[in-house]
């Protein structure tokens, strides 16, 4: 309220408010702006970065390992150190203090209790042999609610987990690029030109049909030449967690929303949606990898069609709100539309000639409540969970103290160190993300489980 007790959009001066007014904003204007914003980005990114201004990933005490990350006692745990000399044996601060570990020390720890310890304890994860890397997309086509910190936070529980893990960054405007602390020069960094070394592969082969009916075959400029040089692993790099690799993203990235369609234009039996998983099945990134997760743009375009036709597993979060439980159903009325339209167009091709239809089929799909406040949303979020039943994680992200400082300091919370707080708000804080991790890992244990069965049904049936 002003003064006079009216509220403050009366009694403005137009000559005040002229005053304040700065100049008419030009183009020019933009680029200042965007200066601005990414000075205080890489002061803020900066603040967690080494003296060699890469990201540094913290220490592990022996409470967080025992309680977090190997299931075991903290007498027992110091005692099999004792006992192996050779094992990491961590670094104290004080005389006598905390033994405190890096996560490439607790991975060999783990490897050790795997090896030697108690088969009824889980310190490995489940993972059946032969079996490629599960693929996960995160997406949604409304802004803020909590994408790319879900992908992020359920990739960092991998890694800890002890999963081989690859993020890959969909989304040009690299905000989990900025998580792990990388950049990016150019679109060449990017999932770019394995998109476009699958189309330049598809044309040389349509080129050949070209020919063989008299036609012209359509040139492969200079983009497609270089791209069929490059593989994943020229994209593909190390980040400052021991067992998390990065594609990163950048404005640049964008481009393929319009030069995608020119291909597709150009070649209509190119299968556009295939590009990005046929180039990581064929590069064997699904081998090397245990699980690879898909940060999608905010919106239904070309690259977000590519990461969800390659997933397997579907995460989209929304907020216990009206306006994103509506707006996530018509994320979902999306979703069928357009694969309905991928399907029926190839298969009417597919009847004609003969040919098995195409199908798009995913292991499982959840939607996942985040930035929850149970004492504001809890009608709101078992509503939505009345409509969507089992679609539904029945695991909410509450927005605690630790979550909030964490996207302050553009870390995960699982980089946070536990001593900035006490243990009890640290807890408390990771407490929410475990619980999503711990119910994508019992979808993850049964999509590759079902995948198990299936693969030794079918080679017993060969036999």
């Amino acid at each position: 309220m002003s003064r006079d007790g009216l509220p403050p959009y009366f009694n403005i001066s137009p000559d005040a408010a002229l005053a304040e007014l700065d100049p008419p904003t030009g183009t020019g204007g933009f680029a200042a702006i965007a200066e601005a914003c990414r000075r205080g980005r890489d002061d803020l990114a900066g603040r967690g970065l080494d003296e060699a201004g890469t990201k540094r990933l913290r220490l592990f005490s022996t409470w967080e390992i025992t309680k977090y990350l190997i299931p075991v006692a903290p007498g027992h745990f110091r005692r099999v150190l004792r006992e192996n000399p050779g094992l990491p044996q961590g670094r104290s601060e004080t005389e006598g203090g905390a033994k405190w570990f890096t996560l490439d020390e607790v991975l060999r720890l783990r490897a050790h209790f795997g090896a030697e310890g108690s088969k009824a304890k889980e310190y490995l994860p489940y993972r059946p042999q032969g079996l490629p890397a599960k693929i996960v997309a995160v997406a949604n086509f409304k802004g803020g609610v909590g994408k790319t910190s879900t992908c992020a936070h359920l990739a960092m529980s991998a890694a800890l987990d002890g999963y081989r893990v690859l993020v890959v960054d969909l989304d040009s405007q690299g905000s989990m690029t900025s998580v792990f602390g990388a950049r990016v020069e150019d679109e060449w960094g990017t999932v770019f030109p394995l998109l476009a070394r699958h189309y330049a592969r598809h044309l040389r082969v349509d080129n050949q049909r070209r020919m063989d009916r008299g036609d012209q075959p359509v040139p492969l400029d200079e983009t497609m030449t270089e791209a069929l040089k490059m593989t994943a692993a020229d994209v593909i790099r190390p980040t400052h967690w021991p067992n998390i690799d990065l594609i990163g993203a950048q404005l640049n990235l964008y481009w393929s929303e319009f030069q995608i369609p020119v291909w597709r234009m150009q070649s209509r039996a190119w299968k556009l949606w295939d590009a990005l998983s046929d180039s990581l099945a064929e590069d064997g990134v699904l081998d090397r990898y245990d699980l690879v997760f898909l940060d999608t743009p905010p919106a239904l375009g070309y690259l977000t069609i590519n990461g969800l036709s390659a997933a397997d597993i579907l995460l989209v979060p929304l907020g216990a709100s009206f306006l994103e439980f509506d707006s996530t159903g018509r994320f979902f009325d999306m979703l069928h539309a357009t694969f309905a339209s991928i399907e029926e167009g190839e298969n009417m091709a597919a009847r004609a000639l003969g040919r098995p239809e195409l199908a798009f089929e995913w292991d499982a799909v959840r939607a996942v409540v985040t930035r929850y406040d149970g004492g504001q949303q809890a009608e709101m979020a078992s509503l939505i969970g009345a409509y969507l039943g089992r679609t539904l994680s029945p695991y909410r992200q509450d927005y605690t103290a630790l979550i909030g400082q964490a996207g302050e300091a553009a870390s995960g919370i699982y980089e946070a160190d536990y001593r900035d707080f006490n243990r009890e708000t640290y807890a408390r804080g990771r407490a929410t993300f475990d619980e999503t991790y711990a119910g994508f890992k019992r979808l993850l244990y049964g999509t590759w489980r079902r995948d198990a069965r299936a693969a030794k049904a079918a080679a017993q049936v060969a036999e």
